[in-house]
């Protein structure tokens, strides 16, 4: 009898946990969707209506957002596109070839290195900023890309080293036997093994890499001084007046423009993402 009650008790609560869900989910939301609605209400409105459904469209936000600043707004997209895409390259070659020498190379002081490496993922940017600073000053690279771009073909991020390298471990070493067999070195194990198979762990950290770069601000705003250089977060600062009027519309509208390259590249990988965070360190 006892057997009989329980699919009954567990379809019972499937209505109010996916009410629930749903409940939490809206409240997660709401921020997201009351940005959309702020960015077709009329400026003056937005702050004394606070509803998500405008009662007045004011699309004129999105086309005096796109040329307000000294350039279009395509012009700080695609600087931000630029940086953010050669941070990825940088990223999936410089950290697939360290986490490859952690996880399959048997080196003197392999774990001290690799303990150092996971060291530094407790060092706050904050903390990093300044010595970075003055390195890159030295090196005459302010106001320029290359300190937000030259770190990540350094291996510089040590969370996707951690990630790629309990991925590659988790691979059969079977593999790299047979293929040395057959007369392959470490290169072209690493190339057409592991890289291959490490399809799901490339593409989490792709998009990690994507997503952290052109959400970056504070260290664009400090390295990138040149308006001709901004980047798209720099360039929506611009539109914020801390001693006159703040164009709320535009900066909402602007803010909407830039969040769409983030959920299409979101969504192509979605799947990847899922398959890679459920199959790496978790085994």
């Amino acid at each position: 009898m006892a057997t009989e009650l329980r699919p009954s008790r567990r379809r019972s609560w499937r209505l109010p946990k996916h009410v629930l869900l749903i409940g939490f989910g809206l409240v997660m939301l709401y921020p997201l969707l009351w940005m959309v609605s702020s960015s077709v209400k009329p400026t003056e409105t937005i702050f004394r209506d606070p509803s998500i459904w405008p009662t007045e469209l004011d699309l004129g936000n999105y086309v005096e957002g796109w040329g307000a600043l000294s350039h279009p707004f395509h012009y700080y997209l695609w600087n931000s596109a630029v940086i953010a895409i050669l941070a990825v390259a940088g990223n999936l070659l410089s950290c697939s070839l360290a986490a490859y020498a952690f996880a399959r190379l048997k080196f003197r002081g392999r774990n001290f290195f690799f303990a150092a490496m996971l060291a530094t993922l407790m060092l706050p940017i904050h903390v990093l900023i300044v010595p970075q600073y003055v390195l890159f000053s030295q090196l005459d690279w302010i106001n320029t890309n290359l300190p937000l771009v030259v770190p990540k073909f350094l291996a510089h991020d040590a969370f996707f080293i951690f990630l790629m390298v309990q991925f590659v471990r988790g691979l059969p070493r079977e593999l790299d036997e047979a293929a040395r067999i057959d007369g392959c070195g470490h290169i072209r194990i690493y190339w057409r093994i592991i890289i291959p198979l490490s399809v799901p762990a490339l593409a989490t950290s792709a998009l990690f890499t994507f997503i952290w770069t052109w959400n970056d601000f504070f260290s664009q705003l400090i390295f990138l001084t040149d308006p001709e250089l901004w980047t798209m977060p720099v360039a929506l600062r611009s539109f914020m007046d801390g001693q006159g009027e703040t164009a709320w519309g535009e900066l909402f509208a602007m803010s909407i423009v830039g969040l769409m390259p983030i959920f299409g590249f979101f969504l192509a990988g979605q799947r990847y993402l899922t398959q890679g965070i459920a199959t790496t360190g978790f085994k």
